[in-house]
């Protein structure tokens, strides 16, 4: 079983979209194992993105992620890396497939509601990151023997 993290971003937030998003990953089967609301500072946001501080657009990402808060997911199940990036879709919502979250409620590359891990490796250290190794749980559902 892997545990995989997912920000849904400001934009998701602000339109609403955090059960939307929360029905398609529990549709699938996969399983909410940590779920929390919180505001991003600059600390987090630079470590976070810190591969495109370089770039001349990370002044907007920075605005874009701290506008609002956010809600960051500890995201379990079998697969759950490959399986959450299916679901999300391509990075800029005009080239997601349809039936992905970024290609049904996605709008712009900008605003395009969601991050996933993209490997192990990168989703414990974002776990860790966000979590910061606590509230993660491990429990049983109904239907986790019939999957």
């Amino acid at each position: 079983m892997e545990t995989t993290l997912i920000l849904l971003k400001p934009d998701a937030v602000e339109r609403g979209l955090i059960g939307q998003v929360i029905a398609r990953l529990e549709a699938k089967g996969l399983k909410i194992c940590g779920l929390k609301m919180m505001q991003l500072d600059d600390a987090i946001i630079d470590e976070h993105y810190d591969f495109l501080m370089d770039k001349p657009f990370f002044p907007k990402i920075k605005q874009y992620m701290s506008r609002t808060p956010i809600v960051a997911l500890a995201v379990c199940g079998d697969s759950a890396i490959s399986t959450v990036r299916t679901l999300t879709g391509a990075t800029n919502p005009q080239e997601a497939l349809p039936g992905s979250i970024r290609g049904d409620l996605g709008l712009t590359i900008d605003g395009n509601i969601v991050h996933a891990s993209d490997s192990p490796e990168t989703a414990e250290i974002e776990l860790k990151r966000f979590f910061g190794g606590e509230n993660i749980f491990e429990y049983s559902r109904g239907v986790d023997g019939i999957l």
